[in-house]
């Protein structure tokens, strides 16, 4: 089932990509970031039914008059902020439009000013208006239903659905993905530190696991999901391991996250994940180790971390924007739905090059390379399903049931498990998996 579905969403992104794509741009915003690395996009040559995401919406822009706002949480200190504001500007440039067609909104926070903001592009002209946080999500709903004429999509929210508004939609790559192959990551690096005697008893659990570390900013499903698919990949490797989440309770606190990572750090954590958008936390597991603990290492999320720790950073899980941006710019100027899995909601993930991970670290363990290769094409193929349902327990059982919550309500309605996987970023783009399996514990939810 989740073979198929995957292959539903290849080729729907490909048609959309093919439909949309005859015009280009290039961008500009108020706050210019520095280079960005050209993603290659995988390619699928799978013929399967036709999906959503190439449905024409009405005419279409002219190219010349294509006005475009993003609106972002923080600036490009920040790295999850940094991969929306270089993927924009890389798809405006390969697309062709004008620098001045592009507006970005930096450090808005997630309430009313986002709606303001909303507002504000809105009445300068822009046709498209995307924000980048999941706090902004009512706020964009708000602003799509007082400017019909505005399309209007909140990255990474979950109301869309249910909105009943036709011009408001959610987007999100399938970066559970990317986590998952980071963990493998994570793994093969475990597996060397044992084979290799470099741990002590202080890095086991009283069951014999080695401990993992995750900083996460905050118990919503997106990060559960995340660090769910990151121990996944970690057990698929070296199995006898358990991990400690960490909260920050924000999207980007470098001191906090720091002061996360020191925590599992001191308790004996021999690898240190993120999901986070600062380098707090690698940075923390840089330090530890130029003091002399060298049983740590970090895997972070959104860019490569090696600059701010070169002796631990193994790799990051990534988003690849630019290929979301690609889509939905073209879409606008061709008049095609931005939709892909249905007309409110927008996902992908390896199959299109929308997610990945960053440049292997000197400290990865030997064959790490040729373990990651074989594990993305097992997700492209379909032959690997990161929440297969007998790989992991919950309460000691594999789960038959896992309800996603899709009206807004907080609770779940909507069956989630189909054929023994958890279909994630299937019924709508934002991740729906709130399960809390066995061997990971939250150490500060609330």
């Amino acid at each position: 089932m989740k073979k198929f579905l995957a292959l539903v969403l290849a080729l729907g992104m490909m048609l959309s990509l093919a439909a949309c794509g005859s015009s280009s741009s290039e961008g500009s915003a108020e706050n210019e970031s520095g280079s960005v690395t050209e993603t290659e996009v995988a390619e699928s040559g799978e013929a399967v039914e036709e999906s959503a995401g190439s449905e024409s919406t009405g005419s279409g822009i002219d190219a010349s008059e294509v006005l475009i706002g993003l609106i972002c949480v923080e600036d490009e200190q920040s790295g999850y902020d940094y991969a929306h504001i270089s993927g924009a500007q890389t798809a405006l440039e390969a697309l062709g439009l004008s620098e001045d067609q592009l507006i970005i909104k930096v450090d808005i926070p997630e309430g009313q000013e986002c709606y303001d903001a909303a507002v504000d592009l809105a009445e300068q002209g822009c046709q498209l208006i995307i924000s980048d946080s999941y706090g902004h999500d009512p706020y964009m709903m708000q602003a799509a239903s007082e400017y019909p004429d505005v399309i209007f999509v909140a990255d990474t929210g979950d109301l869309a659905n249910h909105s009943g508004l036709d011009n408001f939609i959610n987007a999100f790559t399938d970066v559970y993905q990317s986590r998952y192959v980071s963990g493998v990551v994570a793994g093969m690096k475990i597996a060397e530190l044992v084979e290799n005697g470099e741990l002590s008893d202080a890095n086991y659990d009283e069951d014999g696991n080695v401990k993992v570390g995750y900083v996460g900013a905050y118990p919503y499903a997106e990060v559960v999901s995340g660090y769910t698919a990151f121990f996944l990949g970690i057990q698929s490797v070296y199995p006898e391991v358990s991990m400690e989440v960490q909260y920050t309770n924000s999207w980007y606190d470098v001191t906090g996250e720091m002061e996360a990572a020191n925590v599992l750090i001191a308790d004996g954590c021999v690898i240190i994940g993120q999901h986070a958008d600062s380098t707090g936390a690698p940075q923390a597991v840089e330090a530890a180790y130029e003091s002399g603990n060298t049983a740590v290492f970090s895997v972070g999320y959104n860019i490569s971390m090696l600059s701010v720790a070169p002796n631990v950073a193994l790799t990051s899980a990534t988003n690849v924007w630019e290929v979301f941006y690609e889509h939905a710019f073209s879409c606008l100027i061709s008049g095609e739905q931005i939709g892909n899995i249905s007309a409110t909601d927008w996902a992908a993930g390896y199959e299109v090059g929308a997610v990945a991970i960053t440049e292997l670290g000197d400290a990865c363990a030997e064959g790490t390379a040729e373990k990651v290769a074989e594990i993305e094409a097992a997700i492209i193929d379909g032959s690997l399903d990161v929440f297969d349902c007998s790989t992991f327990t919950v309460d000691g059982e594999n789960p038959t049931s896992i309800l996603i919550d899709m009206d807004g309500d907080y609770e779940g309605d909507t069956e989630g498990v189909v054929d023994g996987v958890f279909q994630e970023s299937v019924f709508r783009s934002a991740p729906g998996f709130t399960a809390r399996i066995d061997g990971i514990t939250e150490l500060n939810a609330g």
